[in-house]
């Protein structure tokens, strides 16, 4: 089976030596119009994968900086529709993975069949559903295959080695791996059960692992064994702090690209 886009990425980022950066950036967010520099910047800097937040009313995996960034973007008249439209015409201008993050609602209004397509001619590689089970998964998953698009697991703490391995039949892009039971956020450090959680990942999936929900810089990964570390590292709620200071994508992107 070919290698989808997606984990050609994190598996390049291995090959050279470094764990792949994946950011996400909540769409619209500081603004809709500084938005999509804010992208530009990140490509830029070294994101090999760029998740946007799709806003929605309801955030129930969502810490306090990412659900204001969400209601931020809603007051300012953020929808999926608009947000596949500036994809659309902005399609080719990234040379990062693109992948929409958000919750089962907005993309079953748009209808499964449509937004795939839609989702396809404008760049997207794939897409994150944090409240969608895999027994209800069948429709979302069969339309995105259809138009080269990765439906990609999200995992955690309370995840059992035989859902794992449900979730890996028809995985795609990488796994993502969330280290704690809970919302978003920054945390000071890493759980000591996340070990046995990436190992169970290791186990299950032959895909890239990416770790997200707490991490803030790379010293992090410094306490997980060698052997269990992820390809990849996921940050939003730090990146998003950093952005509504007003500091730039450029200089969080440089904690994470110099050499330690």
């Amino acid at each position: 089976m070919q290698q989808h886009f997606l984990e050609q990425r994190l598996l390049a980022a291995r090959q050279a030596g470094r764990t792949a950066l994946i950011s996400f950036v909540t769409a619209g967010f500081p603004t809709p119009e500084t938005f999509w520099d804010v992208l530009r910047e990140l490509d830029a800097s070294g994101a090999d994968v760029i998740e946007i937040g799709v806003p929605f009313s309801d955030p129930v995996a969502d810490g306090p900086v990412v659900e204001a960034a969400s209601v931020k973007a809603l007051q300012n008249g953020v929808t999926l529709r608009g947000i596949m439209a500036d994809l659309s015409a902005r399609k080719g201008q990234l040379k990062a993975g693109l992948v929409l993050m958000g919750y089962l609602n907005p993309f079953l209004q748009y209808g499964f069949e449509r937004f795939a397509r839609d989702a396809a001619e404008a760049g997207v590689h794939g897409c994150i559903v944090p409240d969608l089970p895999f027994e209800e998964s069948g429709d979302l998953h069969a339309s995105l295959s259809a138009h080269g698009l990765a439906l990609i697991p999200l995992v955690g703490p309370n995840t059992s080695s035989e859902r794992m391995a449900l979730y890996a039949k028809n995985a795609q892009g990488y796994v993502y791996v969330v280290s704690v039971m809970g919302t978003t956020g920054e945390r000071g450090a890493l759980p000591p059960e996340l070990p046995a959680v990436l190992a169970r990942a290791r186990q299950a999936f032959s895909l890239p692992i990416a770790l997200g929900f707490g991490l803030k810089e790379p010293a992090q990964l410094d306490s997980l064994p060698q052997n269990l570390r992820p390809e990849a590292a996921v940050f939003g709620s730090a990146l998003l702090k950093h952005l509504a200071a007003g500091h730039s994508p450029a200089s969080f992107m440089q904690r994470w690209t110099q050499p330690r």
